[in-house]
């Protein structure tokens, strides 16, 4: 197995891991009656858990501009949505948005270098 392909693989499963406990966090956390922190929660949990999935399953650039962007989103969303008051709750979002936004970044960044090349 290519040992670069087990790397590139560690980003998305970081992401899924995220996504999927960002889905949990309202039941984990107790806010699962507090809407829409908690409708926040789970909608972009399965966003950032599927596109690392489709990610995992076959890569496409796409997939890491949009877990970017889902994790832009996630990030300011406490004071997008109006719960921003709920300091561990805003928190739990703004630190899983920046991770995400943060391995979206890197995997862009690793995408997108430029190795020097042999050409005959």
């Amino acid at each position: 197995m290519n040992t670069d392909w087990k790397k590139d693989m560690i980003a998305d499963a970081v992401n899924l891991v995220i996504g999927l406990g960002l889905f949990a966090s309202p039941w984990a956390f107790g806010f699962a009656a507090e809407s829409p922190a908690n409708w926040n929660a789970w909608l972009s949990g399965i966003l950032i858990a599927a596109l690392a999935v489709a990610a995992l399953a076959i890569f496409a650039e796409w997939q890491e501009w949009m877990a970017l962007a889902a994790g832009v989103w996630v990030a300011l969303s406490p004071w997008v949505l109006h719960f921003s008051g709920t300091r561990a709750v805003a928190s739990l979002h703004v630190i899983a948005g920046l991770l995400v936004a943060a391995v979206a970044a890197w995997r862009l960044w690793y995408l997108h270098q430029s190795y020097p090349r042999v050409t005959a």
